[in-house]
């Protein structure tokens, strides 16, 4: 005679074979499935600062105030904005006439005729000028090398071509970024190019320098940890003379 079990110890031993069994398996499948997302967005770096052109306001001399969608390209070093699906860049005889540029919480000005951001204004004044190198693929060369001839002609013809102001890049593109810094105390300008020109500097609070890039890793290109480097010897400095 065929055995038969009540509806709920069936039910109870299907609840307990789900949980055995199955529920640790789609947790897994949506665990690697997260990953191969991730995975696939990856961290994108583009000439552009920003991944998107964003809403920020150019204010110029005059007090006049232009809303407009910005953005600024670290390849030709220029503020574009968009105008009826066009990529234009700031430039003169409107660059000269510009006071500030805001854009996404973040303030440019124009320093050396170059859009340059304001990272700190008090006692001390200091610009970031954000650059990059894009290095297009060589093609093959002889012995299994590639040609960094081809490249550079690569380059020119992808920049005069007008595709510097794409937001992305070839896939097989490269894009390196860097920074220069220009600390304005008092009068005078000082330009590092370097974290080497930088310590040079402060040579004569060389064991703070030494004792805060010790217990804070900074990167050069790192804007916000270059801030917060120079903040931090500016204003010791500036109290131990006091």
């Amino acid at each position: 005679m065929k055995q038969t079990y009540p509806v709920t110890f069936r039910k109870e031993v299907m609840e307990a074979i789900y949980s055995r069994f199955c529920r640790p398996l789609l947790l897994s499948l949506f665990f690697l499935q997260s990953l191969a997302l991730f995975a696939q967005k990856g961290v994108e770096i583009s000439h552009y600062l920003l991944p998107e052109f964003r809403d920020g306001v150019v204010l110029m001399r005059d007090g006049r105030r232009n809303p407009a969608k910005l953005n600024y390209n670290a390849a030709s070093e220029e503020m574009v904005f968009l105008q009826n699906e066009q990529k234009l860049a700031i430039a003169e005889p409107s660059l000269s006439q510009v006071d500030t540029v805001f854009l996404h919480d973040r303030k440019f000005v124009v320093h050396n005729r170059k859009f340059m951001e304001l990272l700190h204004q008090d006692d001390f004044t200091l610009l970031a000028y954000y650059k990059c190198k894009v290095i297009p693929p060589g093609k093959p060369s002889a012995y299994g090398g590639t040609s960094q001839t081809s490249s550079v002609d690569s380059y020119s013809s992808w920049a005069a071509g007008g595709r510097v102001y794409d937001l992305k890049l070839p896939d097989d593109f490269e894009v390196k970024p860097f920074n220069i810094y220009y600390l304005r105390d008092g009068d005078e300008w000082k330009e590092w190019r370097t974290m080497r020109q930088l310590k040079n500097h402060f040579k004569k609070d060389k064991e703070q320098l030494d004792q805060y890039l010790k217990e804070q890793k900074v990167d050069f290109n790192d804007a916000a940890a270059v801030t917060r480097l120079i903040y931090f010897m500016e204003t010791t400095n500036h109290s131990s003379q006091n």
